[in-house]
């Protein structure tokens, strides 16, 4: 987790518009099998499920947190799928209810700029248009403010744990020098760029309903569910953050039982693995990159980018004239750039709806489409017009060169010595919480 950053409401909530097409319905509203003489009545939505230090937890919140998920994902949840989820689900908002009070006592305000300005994000980042997010959760029966609780407890939170660090909360260059020195004892050691999602157990003799969701959690991410939108929603590690990104690591950083499965694993294509006992619950992790410390040569290349805006999405089927036209647009523009100045013009011309300047880009961790285009691309040259749903691209090489990616920046070795402390901040603080607070659970959970 960085605490100069918040990602998960922006980046991890990101597919909430993608298809949206789901199949929820709260299982207790089914009707019973066999000759049974009457239905049985659902419980109505406000019925109470825990009560957590005199705050009610209701099915409808829980209910709701479902959808959530269900959208987030983008893949279809059947009521049997949700009946597994819901024990967890009850867990994480009661984990959620304690936070939210540890920030209210200590007089923390999250401000509303900051959850507007999440919400735009994800808009922005979805290519909707402003309010647009609430109709498309309303569609499918979710609450706006489903999605704004969990954004104000993830932005308060952090600033709960900033003050539990006090002055820990900033890295010193010494301490950032040790590691580096530390570092470089270590090159020719194998490194991996691991995914997880850390799932609580509150009582190791009583595991089976934790293991029982961990499990469902592999399924549906096998079944193409999008890894740091999963870990977003439900992983209860610190890394959930940053999508479950745990960032570069090396074996003796990690738990031995997570060695072993590590090493075994392919990586970047996308390997599950099976759940993970480790001191507090069980780990799901992926296996995103492996290298060799201070051995990973590859390029970065610097370009500009023009982007001619579509009114509508393509559908290829249906060509607009208006789509039809920002294509020949396309192609002229092409012609008459020569230079990345005239791509900066360019975009500026056509209201710069992306960015001119997209970064360094390192071109052997791009999409294979991707490195397609640039790979080969002579400098200064701009390439073919790349169609999306949205829009056309053009792009220019201005500049590409070497890289040792291995070389870790001071800022990635401060965000890991901040992950570090604040991980061990939030257990114990989470744990603290725990000890102190009085739940009252209205509902049975599975090995409780």
């Amino acid at each position: 987790m960085r605490l100069r950053s918040l990602t998960l409401a922006c980046c991890a909530m990101a597919a909430l518009t993608a298809p949206l097409a789901t199949a929820f319905a709260a299982p207790d509203t089914q009707e019973p099998r066999g000759n049974t003489a009457a239905k049985v009545a659902p419980k109505p939505d406000n019925s109470i499920v825990a009560v957590v230090n005199s705050i009610p937890l209701t099915k409808r919140d829980v209910d709701n947190r479902g959808k959530l998920f269900a959208l987030s994902t983008g893949l279809p949840v059947s009521p049997e799928l949700m009946d597994r989820l819901r024990p967890q689900i009850i867990r994480q908002l009661i984990d959620e209810r304690l936070r939210t009070q540890e920030i209210l006592s200590r007089h923390i305000n999250v401000p509303l700029d900051q959850i507007a300005a999440a919400i735009s994000n994800i808009e922005h980042r979805n290519g909707m248009e402003e309010g647009a997010l609430r109709a498309h959760l309303a569609k499918d029966g979710v609450s706006l403010t489903t999605l704004i609780d969990q954004i104000r407890v993830q932005i308060g939170w952090v600033q709960v744990l900033r003050q539990e660090l006090g002055p820990r909360s900033r890295v010193s260059a010494k301490d950032i020098a040790q590691r580096q020195a530390a570092l470089q004892r270590e090159e020719g050691r194998t490194e991996y760029e691991i995914g997880e999602i850390f799932v609580k157990v509150e009582d190791p003799r009583h595991a089976e309903d934790e293991l029982d969701f961990t499990n469902t959690i592999i399924q549906e991410l096998r079944k193409g569910a999008p890894f740091p939108i999963v870990a977003a929603q439900f992983s209860q590690s610190q890394t959930a953050l940053d999508g479950g990104s745990m960032g570069w690591v090396q074996e003796d950083e990690l738990d031995p039982a997570v060695v072993n499965i590590v090493r075994q694993m392919p990586a970047g294509v996308g390997a599950i693995s099976n759940p993970i006992t480790v001191p507090g619950g069980f780990l799901i992790v992926t296996v995103l990159g492996k290298r060799t410390v201070g051995k990973e040569i590859g390029h970065v290349i610097s370009a500009r980018q023009v982007f001619l805006p579509f009114d509508t999405l393509l559908d290829p089927q249906h060509i607009t004239p208006q789509q039809q036209a920002t294509l020949q647009k396309a192609l002229r523009l092409a012609q008459s750039a020569s230079n990345c100045a005239d791509m900066e013009r360019l975009n500026k011309a056509e209201g710069e709806k992306r960015p001119s300047d997209p970064g360094e880009l390192p071109l052997e961790r791009l999409n294979p489409q991707m490195q397609a285009v640039l790979a080969d691309l002579p400098l200064n040259k701009v390439s073919r017009p790349m169609v999306s749903r949205d829009g056309i691209d053009l792009l220019m090489v201005c500049e590409k060169k070497e890289k040792n990616f291995s070389n870790r920046s001071p800022s990635e070795i401060a965000d890991q010595l901040m992950n570090e402390r604040v991980e061990q901040a939030a257990r114990q603080l989470d744990s603290d919480l725990h000890r102190r607070a009085i739940i009252d659970m209205r509902v049975k959970l599975k090995g409780a």
